[in-house]
């Protein structure tokens, strides 16, 4: 279930929907997603789909975290990453393995934990992690040269863009319902561009942290 040939499965249905960054499939390639589901469906852990984690939250399907990382990076490397969403830690992974810095926020606790010790086994130094709301961001270690939101906001908050740097590149759901927009939005000399690209289906990004 976890063999070499299903994760190559997985990798070559990425590259057939048009996702190419080579350095993005090969993070996904050498990932062990099974680490990051529970044991009962580990069996699915090298399926394109989203699974449940607990707490109603899912780990995002692989396609999903391809795109999003893919337009996070397509203007070139980035140094400073702040991901508001820790959930499982699968994304915060595949970043981990891409960027220099990855600071990570989360609101409930338990997922976070857990997450934090899945990214020890898999010895990603690279992370900062913060129990807090993802609403508010991390704005004491502002600005951030990409930020990438792994929930739903009903509208784009303001702090993360008053926390992303010049040029900086902030891709994220939107939208209120249960479909939602993905967006790119960049930060540039005379305010933002934003770019609405996939529906998408996320879960909604809640405020204010639990334990």
């Amino acid at each position: 279930m976890t063999s070499q040939r299903t994760r190559e499965r997985l990798i070559q249905r990425l590259y057939e929907e048009g996702l190419s960054n080579p350095h993005v499939l090969e993070a996904i390639r050498r990932t062990p997603r099974h680490l990051f589901v529970d044991e009962a469906l580990s069996h699915r852990a090298y399926e394109d789909t989203a699974l449940p984690i607990g707490h109603n939250q899912t780990i995002s399907q692989p396609y999903m975290v391809a795109r999003m990382t893919e337009l996070l990076l397509a203007a070139g490397p980035l140094d400073k990453v702040m991901e508001i969403g820790t959930g499982s830690g699968y994304q915060t992974a595949i970043l981990a393995q891409l960027v220099e810095r990855v600071f990570s926020v989360e609101r409930i606790q338990g997922l976070q934990d857990r997450a934090k010790e899945r990214l020890s086994e898999l010895n990603l130094r690279n992370v900062v992690f913060r129990w807090g709301d993802g609403w508010e961001g991390w704005s004491a270690l502002a600005p951030y040269n990409g930020i990438i939101v792994t929930a739903a906001a009903a509208e784009v908050p303001q702090a993360l863009l008053d926390q992303l740097a010049p040029e900086g590149r902030l891709v994220i759901p939107v939208g209120g319902g249960e479909v939602q927009q993905l967006m790119l939005i960049i930060r540039e000399e005379n305010g933002f561009s934003h770019h609405v690209l996939d529906a998408v289906r996320f879960v909604p990004l809640l405020s204010g942290p639990l334990a």
